[in-house]
């Protein structure tokens, strides 16, 4: 098994490289089609990486368990693949999908950038408020005379 490259990007400038002996893999059964091998063949592929012991920086390992900690057992990150009928495939799968949580999770966060809300919008919004206003006053108790 070679090493998970990740591609350079935000958080991570340079790219990262997960070393292969970090990474485990287990392989089960997969349910759905497989012909006459479904029964036999281990297709299903459970990768593993443990965040606290991989090869990230200090900065980038608190950001990788706080984005993924729903995600998490422990410290450990495990996906699965079995969308395939090829063990290969499926190694593949979860190859990319691990690469792309860990790609997203160690993007900073966006900083938002307050905006004035648009003299259309606020004369809609204030429109809308004056239907509301009359709509309920017609429904009211006419006055008694």
């Amino acid at each position: 098994m070679k090493d998970l490259l990740i591609p350079p990007g935000p958080g991570c400038p340079r790219g990262l490289t997960v070393p292969a002996a970090e990474l485990s893999e287990q392989f089960t059964h997969a349910s759905g089609p497989g012909g006459q091998g479904v029964n036999t063949a281990d297709s299903r592929v459970q990768l593993s990486l443990d965040l606290a012991t991989t090869t990230l920086d200090e900065r980038q390992r608190q950001r990788a368990l706080q984005n993924l900690s729903e995600r998490l057992t422990g410290t450990v990150l495990t996906v699965t693949a079995a969308e395939h009928r090829s063990q290969y495939r499926n190694r593949m799968a979860a190859r990319e999908r691990l690469a792309g949580l860990l790609r997203g999770a160690l993007a900073p966060p966006v900083a938002r950038r307050a905006t004035k809300p648009t003299r259309g919008s606020q004369r809609r919004r204030l429109a809308a408020k004056r239907r509301r206003a009359e709509l309920k006053t017609l429904r009211r108790r006419p006055p008694a005379e």
